[in-house]
């Protein structure tokens, strides 16, 4: 049985705005040894499946720093510290960046988007009903063009590549086991 790491020391070595560096000094409880890991402390994420009313998704495309290009991706945001859940930060997230509003928020889906390095976890939630009702209001580091797109053409966006954002292929995995029936909150056929 694999057991915890217990942690002799942590400390704080670096703060980047949207993310902590952390090193931890741990115990193997195998070997006895000691062993330096470090971790991006990063906030909770939510990606949004937003549904219109004809059963479109609602898409964005953004250039993303990281990889230098523009991304088609699922609406989606960082939980600020004190929201209450992600259904708050997805209703506000997909006004802000959409204009669309919707209905029937469920949490469908949660994911470590990468337990090894980092300590977040984040959440898919979907929206239906979704009707553009605001102008968008973007942060100032944020230029984004809203999509819509048919649910049955997703497959073919991430085989061409043309969705490759992880967290928003993720995201279309649980909205494909709710649709069967098999995510938390799916409706049961």
């Amino acid at each position: 049985m694999i057991e915890p790491w217990p942690t002799l020391e942590s400390k704080t070595l670096g703060d980047f705005r949207v993310f902590r560096v952390r090193q931890d000094s741990k115990r193997s409880p195998r070997t006895g040894q000691t062993h330096n890991f470090f971790v991006l402390e990063c906030p909770g994420w939510v990606n949004i499946i937003a549904l219109t009313p004809h059963r479109d998704i609602i898409l964005v495309e953004q250039y993303r720093h990281g990889v230098q290009t523009v991304e088609l991706e699922v609406p989606g945001g960082v939980m600020d510290a004190d929201d209450e859940s992600p259904i708050e930060t997805a209703v506000r997230e997909l006004r802000e960046e959409t204009g669309f509003e919707g209905e029937n928020a469920v949490v469908i889906g949660r994911v470590a988007p990468n337990p090894a390095i980092q300590n977040n976890i984040a959440g898919t939630v979907l929206i239906e009903n979704c009707v553009r009702r605001h102008e968008v209001e973007f942060d100032h580091t944020e230029d984004v063009v809203t999509r819509i797109e048919k649910v049955d053409a997703l497959p073919l966006l991430v085989a061409s590549g043309r969705i490759r954002h992880s967290l928003s292929i993720a995201a279309f995995y649980h909205f494909d086991l709710w649709l069967r029936g098999l995510a938390p909150n799916a409706p049961r056929h």
